[in-house]
C-alpha cells in the first residue's frame, strides 16, 4: 500500500510541477535532480521502497512457502512495517536526516534479525 500511495503522489507532484511551470518535460528527461525539491523528496522516499524492502518481500515469501511464519516472525513482519511507514512519514514530511536514520536503522535491525531466525531455524531443522 505504501509503494502505491507513494507512486500516486510522486505522479500527482510532478503533474502539478509540470503545469504549474516549475519545470518542463525538457528539464527533467534526462535527470531526476532537475524535478523541484518537493518532487525529488517524495521520489526518493518512493525509490527507497525497492531497495531494503526487497529483502523483506524475499523473506516473507520464503517463510511462507517453508511455514516458518509464526507469531514471532509476524511480530517482527508488522515491525518492520511500522518502521518503513515512520520512515516515510519523516521522509516525506520534516526528512529530518537523525531521525530518518533512526528509523530506517530500527528497520535494518529488524529485518537483520528477521533473516538471522529464519536462517538459524532452516539450517538447524528448527521449525
Amino acid at each position: 500500500m505504501l509503494i502505491f500511495v507513494l507512486l500516486f503522489w510522486m505522479a500527482s507532484t510532478r503533474i502539478g510541477a509540470l503545469k504549474s511551470g516549475k519545470t518542463t518535460l525538457g528539464d527533467t528527461a534526462l535527470g531526476q535532480l532537475n524535478w523541484p525539491t518537493r518532487v525529488q523528496q517524495i521520489s526518493n522516499c518512493y525509490q527507497n521502497q525497492f531497495q531494503l524492502p526487497v529483502l523483506f518481500y524475499v523473506l516473507t515469501v520464503l517463510a511462507i512457502i517453508t511455514r516458518h511464519a509464526d507469531i514471532l516472525f509476524v511480530v517482527m513482519a508488522w515491525l518492520f512495517v511500522l518502521s518503513r511507514f515512520v520512515h516515510a512519514f519523516i521522509h516525506t514530511g520534516s526528512n529530518y536526516v537523525r531521525h530518518r536514520f533512526n528509523a530506517f536503522a530500527a528497520g535494518v535491525f529488524i529485518l537483520l534479525a528477521m533473516w538471522i531466525i529464519f536462517a538459524v531455524r532452516i539450517l538447524l531443522g528448527l521449525p
